[in-house]
């Protein structure tokens, strides 16, 4: 039996391993590896089941172009993989811009407000966010609190819309992401609740714009969620 590809004129493949994936209910899994025999009559066999190796998972990843680049990870990262990214910003001053179609927030549209300390979370084109009610560097158990935004669901994940998105996850790219985000209009509310500020969400920052102050950790609603959860997605 054929168990062979070719691919144009000069690549030809041979069946030579076989992974098997094998999964509980989507939330665990393992996957074995077997030399595959082929056989002059009948289907291919599988040979006896062997552990996966650092060195093959790495030397697959490289045949299949997919090397990493080894980076100089700055303080402000807090976590990373190939495909995730999570980082801090402490508190600073940013242009905000509100483009709401029943006309809230008009006023304070293009103006500078202090902004609280925050988390970033990047992974597969989509960027989650939440707020730090001490402005300093998290710990794995540090809480994490609700980003005060709009276009934020209560997940922390960031309607993008309009939004420019760089594309990947290395370290390059977080300036980018932080532009995206502050440069792209906040136009709807995703959640019931944003802030803990008595007068709400509007009341707020338009105390806040262009006030060369600090955001008050008071207005922001404290979670029991954890940078470990948050950076895992785990439900909390």
């Amino acid at each position: 039996m054929d168990v062979s590809i070719a691919i144009g004129e000069t690549h030809r493949f041979e069946l030579r391993e076989a992974l098997l994936i094998y999964a509980e209910n989507h939330n665990s899994a393992f996957i074995t590896r077997h030399v595959v025999s082929a056989q002059e009559a009948g289907p291919p066999t599988l040979g006896p089941a062997q552990p996966l190796t650092t060195a093959f998972v790495e030397s697959l990843v490289r045949s299949l172009g997919g090397e990493t680049k080894t980076e100089v990870l700055p303080e402000s990262v807090l976590a990373k993989t190939d495909r995730m990214l999570c980082w801090w910003t402490p508190a600073r001053e940013r242009q905000m811009f509100y483009d709401n179609a029943e006309g809230k927030c008009s006023e304070l549209n293009g103006k500078v407000f202090p902004q609280p300390p925050l988390v970033w979370r990047v992974s597969d084109r989509t960027l989650s966010i939440r707020a730090l009610t001490v402005n300093k560097r998290p710990h794995a158990d540090t809480k994490m609190a609700v980003a005060p935004f709009w276009n934020v669901s209560d997940n922390g994940l960031v309607c993008t819309g309009s939004m420019r998105c760089p594309s990947g996850v290395s370290i390059s790219t977080m300036k980018a992401w932080e532009k995206g985000f502050y440069e792209s209009a906040f136009t709807h509310a995703n959640v019931g609740r944003t802030t803990r500020h008595k007068e709400g969400f509007e009341a707020l920052w338009g105390s806040l714009a262009g006030k060369r102050t600090r955001f008050p950790a008071d207005a922001l609603i404290p979670l029991t969620e954890t940078l470990s959860q948050f950076v895992r997605k785990e439900r909390y």
